[in-house]
């Protein structure tokens, strides 16, 4: 899925915060990006991790999500918070991660995470709207192991 040895540049990496940025005027969901260089665990079970190291779970709605990646591994997962499960179909993120994949799969790290987190924008507006007084809980910045 991944190569091992491709890394965001810093133009790329502003490319994906420009987008975490644009999909939250769509919602009032909050989307990170976590990028471990490596993890010998399941990626659903280490972006559970990191979703409470980075205090996803303390946002007012509950409606965080995280995009989570283990280079090495090819490791790739999509996390909700609770708030978000409750309303959402359960293939709700089926979609988006294979969007995100068949772009990694031709090389395209950032473009992957781009699409996808445009995606999640559009999707959580139905469930989640922007409200003018929305406030941003969470950093857009992305997050390394």
């Amino acid at each position: 899925m991944l190569n091992t040895e491709y890394h965001l540049s810093e133009k790329e990496e502003l490319a994906v915060v420009d987008a975490i940025k644009a999909a939250e005027k769509n919602t009032s969901g909050e989307i990170r990006v976590h990028i471990d260089p490596s993890s010998d665990k399941d990626a659903f079970e280490r972006a559970k991790e990191v979703f409470f190291e980075l205090k996803m779970n303390e946002t007012e709605a509950k409606n965080g999500v995280l995009f989570y990646l283990a280079i090495k591994e090819h490791k790739f997962a999509i996390l909700g918070d609770e708030g978000i499960d409750k309303v959402v179909p359960d293939d709700f993120w089926d979609t988006t991660k294979d969007l995100v994949i068949s772009e990694f799969k031709k090389g395209d790290f950032a473009s992957g995470l781009q699409l996808g987190i445009t995606e999640a924008g559009k999707r959580l507006k139905e469930f989640f709207p922007y409200q003018s007084d929305d406030v941003n809980e969470l950093s857009d910045e992305i997050s390394k192991g």
